[in-house]
């Protein structure tokens, strides 16, 4: 099998978790394909595409057999054929279509996100469903170098070809003790917006003695 657009793994991958947590509208009608490909949550990176860009992925995968389109009604329904179609258990197609939806993970991150699609009963079942898959040929999922700085190591799907390592999948060099978590920036940020507003009242005090008292402040 050919490697997948970026796109056309997209598709196969929300149809994959749709079907586990909205099994009541699966398949899935275009409008819904397309909504659930440009989920705001749960996805990285975030992508807005068109209904023309989700019917040529799913063209894409139909001549590849991971997507059937069912017929019987007056809107167009698609299906995925993720396992069958990649030759994979059930529980790794689960775990392609998380790592496809939220890019690089732990066996933690993954075992964690995956409780909706596949509930894996330790960390290193997950383990092993990944290194089944990094191990065949060609391969499906592959161990990423730890990044300078990071506790564990993450895993990638390889349906789209080479993992390329961009600067958002890399941490900071430092230690643990160096770097600024999220909350950290914005609790910083308030404290400064907090201070900014003090240092103005307090302009704001001077002024309004000095000129009772006749002095001008900025003598």
């Amino acid at each position: 099998m050919r490697a997948l657009t970026p796109v056309e793994a997209r598709v196969l991958a929300v149809l994959v978790e749709k079907q586990a947590t909205v099994p009541d509208t699966y398949p899935l009608s275009l409008n819904s394909l397309v909504a659930g490909c440009n989920q705001k949550t749960a996805r990285d990176p975030v992508m807005n595409l068109s209904e023309s860009d989700v019917i040529a992925a799913v063209d894409g995968l139909k001549s590849l057999s991971l997507v059937f389109e069912t017929s019987g009604s007056r809107v167009s329904r698609y299906e995925h054929n993720m396992a069958r179609g990649i030759a994979v258990p059930g529980a790794a197609a689960a775990l392609l279509a998380v790592l496809i939806l939220r890019g690089p993970q732990t066996a933690a991150e993954l075992r964690a996100n995956c409780e909706r699609l596949h509930r894996f009963a330790d960390i290193s079942s997950v383990e092993g469903f990944l290194n089944e898959m990094a191990e065949r040929f060609p391969p499906r999922a592959v161990l990423l170098p730890r990044a300078p700085g990071a506790r564990e190591a993450r895993w990638a799907h390889m349906l789209c070809g080479e993992v390329q390592m961009t600067a958002e999948r890399v941490a900071p060099s430092g230690s643990d003790d160096d770097r600024i978590s999220v909350g950290e920036l914005v609790a910083l940020k308030a404290e400064l917006g907090r201070q900014s507003e003090e240092l103005a009242a307090l302009r704001a005090l001077v002024h309004r003695m000095a000129g009772e008292l006749g002095i001008d402040p900025t003598a």
